[in-house]
């Protein structure tokens, strides 16, 4: 059982990358090659681990986590100073409205 365990090694990193590439944004994949380049390479190269490999280290943009929050990025409600903002207001009016 132990001789299968380089093989299943390959084979996950293989798919791992393919599914990366797959699921990366255009705007996110470096510019050397485009996004179909880099699944052939991965998909052609992948035995040797030459295509998942150089996917992973030089492929994909990478950012360092807690960089900042990224755009479109859902946000808790208690920590989104936008919505609490919002809340502060609803107050204001509701106040505004047994005041009157």
């Amino acid at each position: 059982m132990l001789r299968y365990l380089p093989f299943l090694l390959v084979l996950a990193l293989w798919i791992y990358a393919f599914i990366d590439c797959l699921n990366t944004p255009e705007d996110q994949v470096r510019k050397p090659l485009p996004k179909v380049a880099w699944v052939i390479v991965i998909l052609l190269f992948g035995e040797v681990l030459v295509g998942p490999v150089a996917w992973l280290v030089a492929g994909k943009k990478r950012t360092a986590p807690g960089a900042g929050p990224a755009q479109g990025r859902w946000v808790a409600p208690d920590d989104n100073p936008e919505f609490l903002k919002s809340l502060d207001e609803d107050d204001q009016k509701k106040d505004d409205r047994r005041t009157d």
